[in-house]
């Protein structure tokens, strides 16, 4: 057998040449080295792209980019992996009914477990191929018994991946979620199609929940409690579905480790996006359900009639409220014009009863004055205009028509008489009503000019500056929290205090406000009593209701006068009102006061006011000649007097 001998040539494309063969002789080889070679998926995408079966241009562009000085190693990347492990789709790909294949059409996702065992015994056994001899010996050609063997084979290795996958839970679950299924959601309908329409819908879908049982939609009649349980499961809803894509990878196909991890993110990138468009549609058929729901409608209608019952029997109710006010404020604005009528009324009768009086008063006032106008004329009696009118101003309206009505028709000698009596009367009422005026509170009596407290009043010591000073020390020393607190302040101070004058005194001593005239109160208090004389100013003689005049006929009168009041005086004269040898003015002569004493006290009064500390001490200091409680007394008499001219007037 000779030895042929043949010569290799290398051929190129006709873009290149044209068909001409081309020798070529090199001792080089045409790959270009590196330090370090590929290995694994890095070898096969180097072999495929020195083989020309797989180029891409971002790939090739990023080769060309890189220097030809520097080392180059290959790395796996998501480019590489993106045409390689994906399933398969079409003819090639199109699944088997699994459930036709062991006889549960009629069951599908419905079927149980040992159901599926069951009728997978039945179908192996009666498709097995040892049982399907018959079948291939009945064709004649071997052709035919050759192509009968492969079909029965191949029907009984579906019968066992239909097995396989429905008796796996995951697998079945995929296998179920692309089982042929109308998604399809009802948008409209009529009211009384409702439950024909969305009724079977959400049956559909109920197949794929994973929370069983699953409530029903119900009918016209259910109960809105149970729609409402309805409702919140569908919205609450949560599918078991699996969403297997066309563009998947199959896990078995990937080269390493990393390829699958890669294939793994892109499956779940699908079937994320896939669930939430599930979840969409779902929510859709339960939000267009629940718009359309008659039952829920009919709810809503209610709460609307409900709030508009409410809102309109509120606003009843506001109303009837402003209109019950306007009455009761209306009947109380009658209510006032009528008090305010009768209260005007009585003022107005009050009104004509007094100016009724004083003209009656006036009137008597008139006539006394024009009866008593002899006895003044002849001063009969050392009877005075002054003592008319005296008698005029302190006399009531009846006691004049009595005086009136004695007087008239009388010689003038006894007028003078009567007006002489009615001046002395009045004058003892006078007093009367002085002694009533003076201040006798709480049973205390006035003896020697000096007030004196009742059995049951406690007089009260007063307190002293030191004793303030200390008390104001102690409640600084000993402050709130001590224990046994104002017992200890009252041994501090040391004067024998109870605990009922310190509180007394925290409330009503410390609490005064300091006096500005302090030298003035240092005076009084540190000056020595001294002895009560006369007064310059008081020396003068002055006549009771007797003016003095000059010339020999006011010095005679004046003669007579005294004479005639010193035998009066005489008789009423107590040995307590005489003059003391050594010069000290009597109780009497103290009572007198003049106009320089009255105009003193009223300005004293005027300047000390009823704040002022030790008032009255301070008055009868700025009075000469007069004590405290001949000041009292004078103002005492002085406020009747005003009080009696106001009430006259």
């Amino acid at each position: 057998m000779s030895e042929n001998m043949s010569l290799h040539l290398i051929t190129y494309s006709q873009e290149l040449v044209d068909g001409q063969p081309i020798y070529i002789s090199s001792n080089c080889s045409p790959l270009k080295a590196f330090r370090f070679e590929p290995a694994g998926h890095s070898f096969h995408s180097a072999a495929l792209r020195l083989l020309g079966c797989f180029e891409e241009e971002g790939e090739d562009e990023a080769d060309r980019n890189v220097p030809n000085d520097k080392e180059q190693s290959y790395f796996p990347s998501s480019g590489s992996y993106s045409s390689k492990g994906k399933k398969k789709s079409g003819a090639e790909g199109k699944q088997q009914d699994h459930y036709a294949l062991l006889g549960l059409s009629h069951l599908r996702f419905l079927a149980t477990e040992d159901q599926i065992r069951k009728s997978y015994r039945e179908t192996a056994l009666k498709h097995h191929p040892d049982k399907q001899g018959a079948l291939i010996l009945a064709e004649e050609s071997e052709a035919a018994k050759k192509a009968k063997k492969d079909e029965i084979e191949n029907h009984f290795k579906a019968i066992q991946e239909a097995y396989e996958v429905l008796i796996d839970p995951i697998k079945r679950r995929i296998y179920d979620s692309t089982d042929e299924f109308d998604d399809e959601i009802p948008t409209d309908c009529e009211p009384q199609d409702f439950f024909k329409v969305f009724g079977p819908a959400f049956m559909r879908n109920s197949r794929w929940s994973v929370s069983l049982p699953v409530p029903t939609l119900g009918e016209e009649n259910t109960p809105i409690e149970e729609v409402d349980i309805f409702y919140n499961f569908w919205y609450t809803f949560k599918s078991w579905r699996e969403f297997p894509h066309t563009d998947e990878f199959d896990l078995e196909q990937a080269e390493s480790r990393d390829h699958k991890r890669w294939m793994e993110r892109q499956n779940a990138k699908l079937s994320e996006k896939a669930r939430k468009e599930e979840y969409a549609r779902i929510r859709s058929l339960i939000d267009n359900a629940y718009k359309r729901d008659p039952r829920i409608l009919r709810r809503k209608e209610e709460e609307r009639a409900d709030k508009q019952r409410k809102k309109q029997a509120k606003f009843l109710a506001k109303k009837l409220q402003e209109e019950e006010a306007a009455r009761i404020a209306e009947e109380e604005r009658i209510k006032k014009e009528e008090e305010e009528k009768r209260a005007a009324e009585a003022a107005s009768h009050q009104k004509k009863v007094k100016e009724k009086e004083k003209k009656l008063l006036r009137k008597e006032r008139t006539r006394l004055r024009t009866l008593s106008a002899p006895v003044l004329t002849k001063n009969l009696l050392n009877i005075t205009e002054d003592d008319v009118e005296s008698l005029c101003m302190s006399l009531e309206t009846e006691q004049l028509r009595n005086l009136c009505n004695k007087i008239e028709g009388t010689e003038e000698l006894e007028r003078a008489k009567l007006l002489r009596d009615a001046r002395g009367d009045n004058n003892d009422s006078t007093g009367k009503k002085q002694v009533v005026k003076n201040p006798q509170q709480n049973g205390s009596v006035v003896v020697n000019g000096n007030v004196q407290l009742g059995k049951h009043e406690k007089k009260e010591k007063p307190w002293e500056k030191e004793e303030i000073e200390l008390l104001r020390k102690g409640m600084q020393k000993y402050p709130k929290g001590t224990s046994r607190r104002w017992e200890v302040i009252s041994e501090y101070i040391g004067t024998g205090r109870s605990v009922e004058e310190i509180l007394k005194a925290t409330k009503t001593v410390l609490l005064q406000k300091p006096d500005s005239a302090k030298a003035f109160d240092s005076f009084l208090e540190k000056r020595k009593p001294a002895q009560s004389i006369a007064s310059p100013l008081t020396t003068r003689e002055e006549t009771e209701g007797v003016p003095i005049q000059n010339g020999p006929e006011s010095n005679a009168s004046n003669k007579d006068n005294l004479k005639e009041s010193s035998s009066t005086s005489g008789k009423q004269q107590n040995p307590d009102d005489v003059v003391a040898s050594n010069g000290v003015v009597s109780s009497s002569d103290q009572d007198s006061w003049s106009a320089v004493q009255e105009r003193a006290l009223v300005q004293a009064l005027k300047t000390f006011p009823k704040e002022t500390n030790q008032r009255w001490e301070r008055v009868a200091a700025a009075v000469p000649g007069k004590t405290v409680n001949q000041c009292k007394k004078k103002f005492t008499l002085l406020k009747e007097s005003f009080r009696n001219k106001k009430n006259a007037v």
